[in-house]
């Protein structure tokens, strides 16, 4: 059941991010590519049907994890309040700005909230990638099984490190790029015309950069914690994640040169996955390393709930994940196709 309730964790996450990823990436490129109002409201109107909806991913994920591994709730939410109140208030300035700026027909007004917009999203992405980064390197563990993070320490990889330091801020830009690409590719198969030419163009310049730093990450990842490379030594079919995940890239600029956005869309969504889950078989069975030794960190074993409370649990998980993918099928289905000026995109 450990095993069961791992994998349902990363999957809600790594859903998470696919999902609000390319709310993100559309909220990145927001400044670059729209060039007239009627852009920006097109590529507000992309998201505007299921932006708020992708969120409840987030909150899901963490429930789950409270449920299913409550040690690591307890220890991780503490450890890591200040980004976690980072990343709330981020995400509240992101729907502010969604929601307020079209209330006055006023310039300023709407140009005060598009750079909230396009403020909040980037360092949303910024910050996720950290967090995937300190969970990857491992934080300092107590005995008592708590931590303590500063924002930053001196930069360096070590026993006691900060929040930020080279390996998260490498992990930074990778969602950066990443979820910036991604929302290219969004945009480009929900517009038409001129923006999504510009959104094409985007991620037709995104992609080499987004090759570099996912291939920087793998010997970083390595460098930082060596151990990662047990389960894969262990099992030499996982592998294969490496591989497909530059495939999936490929997959990527292919449709792309194609002009096929929608199997370009599509093929990043894989490419994301395959590298949460390539980091996810990497850490397991490990669910918050520690960076002081290896005996203090925190497991599947450690902190799963009671076997009776993750059977039941499991029960009515999936009687209410089949509820969120019929409300998202739905929602997705309603608002299918490219936004135009005509089109019932109304936010």
């Amino acid at each position: 059941m450990g095993a069961v309730w791992f994998w349902i964790v990363a999957g809600m996450l790594a859903l998470y991010v696919v999902l609000d990823g390319f709310d993100l990436g559309v909220g990145i490129l927001y400044p670059l590519l729209a060039r007239s109002e009627q852009d920006r409201r097109f590529m507000l109107r992309s998201i505007g049907p299921v932006w708020d909806g992708n969120e409840v991913w987030l909150l899901a994920g963490g429930g789950t994890l409270f449920f299913a591994f409550p040690l690591v709730y307890a220890s991780s939410f503490s450890g890591f309040y200040l980004p976690l109140m980072i990343v709330l208030w981020l995400l509240i300035l992101r729907g502010v700005g969604i929601e307020l700026r079209g209330h006055m027909e006023n310039e300023v007004w709407r140009t005060f909230f598009d750079g909230m917009f396009f403020i909040s999203s980037a360092l949303l992405a910024i910050f996720f990638g950290a967090a995937l980064g300190n969970v990857i390197r491992g934080v300092p563990i107590g005995p008592d099984g708590y931590f303590f993070l500063p924002l930053w320490t001196n930069w360096r990889v070590g026993p006691s490190p900060g929040i930020l330091d080279w390996y998260t801020v490498l992990g930074g830009v990778v969602a950066l790029v990443a979820l910036a690409h991604h929302g290219a590719l969004w945009i480009a198969m929900k517009t038409t015309d001129g923006l999504e030419r510009r959104a094409l163009r985007a991620a037709k310049l995104l992609w080499p950069v987004l090759l570099i730093v996912a291939l920087l990450s793998l010997p970083a990842t390595v460098a930082v914690r060596p151990s990662s490379l047990a389960n894969y030594r262990a099992h030499p079919a996982l592998f294969l994640i490496p591989a497909l995940v530059l495939g999936s890239l490929e997959g990527t600029a292919y449709f792309r040169a194609k002009a096929q956005p929608g199997k370009a869309f599509l093929s990043s969504c894989v490419f994301i996955v395959l590298m949460l889950t390539g980091a996810a078989a990497g850490l397991y069975p490990a669910l918050l390393p520690s960076s002081i030794s290896s005996a203090q960190d925190i497991t599947i074993s450690q902190a799963l709930a009671g076997q009776h409370s993750v059977r039941v649990g499991l029960v009515w998980w999936i009687f209410g994940i089949l509820l969120a993918a019929l409300y998202f099928f739905t929602s997705y289905w309603l608002f299918r196709g490219k936004v135009t000026e005509g089109s019932d995109y109304s936010h």
